[in-house]
């Protein structure tokens, strides 16, 4: 019997700041499958008509949700906008650099259905090594 891995997924609204007066909306889907248990996917659906997708470990934002974290091409810290608290992605490529800010209790919202389907510590056990390397080696 095959079965399929579980996948959690949130569509959401962020603001790419693109200075302190101005930003723009960018539709964005948050996913998170137990085929990849250490890592989150944020797809930003663009006007230029491909997406862009980046990857990055789980881990990574939820501790960015508590406090400043990150070093390099993605950094994540929890802030407040007047009285909603929002959680800010840096964002660096060589194609540049973009400041986004996504609604915090959404995202932890997420985070915690995401740990339902594969709890902290437990990505080693749902992932299938054998199969994995069996594939590879066929």
């Amino acid at each position: 019997m095959d079965v399929q891995p579980s996948v959690v997924e949130q569509e959401l609204q962020l603001k790419l700041v693109l200075s302190p007066e101005r930003s723009i909306p960018v539709p964005a889907r948050l996913s998170y499958g137990s085929h990849d248990p250490y890592a989150v996917h944020i797809t930003f659906h663009l006007d230029t008509g491909s997406p862009v997708t980046w990857v990055f470990a789980r881990e990574l934002l939820v501790e960015g949700t508590f406090r400043p974290c990150g070093q390099g091409d993605v950094r994540i810290w929890p802030t407040r906008e007047g009285r909603q608290s929002v959680l800010c992605l840096a964002l660096t490529s060589p194609g540049g650099d973009a400041l986004l800010e996504a609604p915090l209790p959404t995202v932890a919202s997420w985070l915690e259905r995401c740990h339902r389907l594969v709890p902290p510590g437990s990505e080693l056990g749902v992932l299938d090594l054998e199969g994995s390397l069996a594939a590879l080696l066929a």
